[in-house]
């Protein structure tokens, strides 16, 4: 899906995954008429079409709830809107309690997501035994619920924004790496390229597990990074049919249903930042062993695939959704964007967020979108929000 590379652009946007393509369709739905969309590979090919595809509205924060609901209302209205959709299930998503402390913090949580309108409420441990009777009985103390989580098919979730944006006339330019910017006679930036400059009156930089490198490239200093992320699925099971998604959050294993068996994945905090996507079995022995805890059937099943994604992640765990921070002449029309390893669950909104912010329009997602810019960060890339609770496990710094 090569397209000729113009020379100049109303907005450039730089990344195909899912939060820069979306971003770009709604840059382009939004009215700009010359929206390019730059790509190093294909559409697609990194973390967007590799994750496990949960879509959780039981966000940690009040931001995060948000970006959750705004996400899958996009996903249940994409059909309408663009005649394909990324195949949505609604799920319902427990988050199981085993020690006192999660069990407080799980209603102090509760209390935050029902106040914005969530239909979340507490299970007792006789309720979670009842409403997924493939954990082992009696583990819990209880549980966190809402019956409107659910979980996308992320390869569906690439054809359906390549379809929008081929639909919609983003000029979509992948093998194209980007290289740089700079100040461009017009007055907004010179989107250096492999296959040549585009001047553009706006740029989003959305480089995904890469971000920092792209950043790097364009003089900004983004504290964001990626990490290789497991996943697998086990073979088939009659019991999984109809059983809630879980996420063990203190571990960071979670499980939900997938083609008549499981899929699972874990997230290694102590695993070096980098793009390594090879499989360590020693680690996939240990995820099976905690799921096979909790979910006592699978442990005489066999995985039927695993693989290892590069995901992405910030110090708070948090999107970053603002300007730039560089003061060069032409910069002030560069806008950041990452989903904090939440691409699935937040790329949409955070796309969406994006576009907003590169437009000069208030946020229709988030009340003040400026709280996650990349001005939260200390030069060390310490953030001055508070981490968001129930986030996959990440490496504390981004390198």
């Amino acid at each position: 899906m090569t397209s000729e590379l113009p020379k100049t652009a109303d907005a450039v946007v730089v990344g195909g995954g899912t939060v820069g393509a979306w971003c770009a369709y709604f840059l382009r739905r939004a009215g700009l008429e010359k929206v390019v969309l730059i790509e190093k590979g294909v559409l697609g090919q990194g973390a967007s079409s590799r994750a496990a595809g949960v879509v959780r509205v039981q966000g940690g924060t009040p931001e995060a709830v948000r970006l959750g609901v705004w996400t899958r209302s996009f996903y249940l209205r994409q059909r309408a809107e663009i005649g394909t959709d990324s195949g949505f299930v609604q799920q319902g998503y427990l988050l199981p309690c085993f020690r006192p402390a999660e069990v407080e913090a799980a209603h102090a949580r509760i209390a935050m997501q029902q106040s914005l309108g969530l239909p979340v409420r507490w299970l007792s441990a006789d309720e979670v035994d009842a409403i997924n009777p493939t954990m082992a009985p009696g583990c819990t103390l209880g549980a966190s619920y809402c019956d409107e989580d659910g979980y996308i098919t992320p390869p569906r979730n690439v054809a359906a924004y390549s379809a929008a944006l081929v639909a919609g006339g983003v000029i979509v330019a992948e093998q194209t790496r980007f290289s740089g910017l700079s100040a461009s006679a017009s007055g907004g930036c010179d989107v250096q390229t492999s296959r040549g400059i585009v001047s553009a009156g706006l740029v989003v930089l959305a480089g995904g597990p890469q971000l920092a490198a792209v950043g790097a490239l364009a003089g900004i200093s983004i504290p964001a990074g990626g990490v290789r992320h497991h996943v697998a699925v086990t073979e088939e099971h009659p019991a999984f049919a109809s059983t809630p998604m879980a996420f063990d959050v203190p571990s960071g294993l979670y499980w939900r249903p997938e083609e008549g068996g499981l899929l699972f994945g874990m997230s290694d905090p102590d695993e070096p930042p980098g793009e390594n996507r090879v499989v360590d079995f020693d680690y996939l022995a240990l995820m099976r062993s905690k799921l096979a805890a909790l979910v006592p059937l699978t442990a005489g099943l066999g995985v039927r695939r695993a693989w290892a994604a590069t995901i992405d992640f910030t110090p708070d765990h948090l999107p970053i959704i603002g300007p730039a921070l560089n003061s060069a002449p032409g910069y002030d029309r560069v806008v950041v964007a990452a989903a904090g390893g939440a691409g699935m669950m937040w790329g949409p909104a955070v796309a969406r967020c994006a576009a907003d912010v590169a437009l000069g329009l208030t946020s229709t997602v988030v009340d003040d979108i400026s709280m996650l810019g990349l001005d939260r960060f200390d030069a060390s890339g310490r953030s001055r929000l508070a981490a968001d609770p129930i986030a996959l496990p990440f490496p504390e710094k981004a390198s």
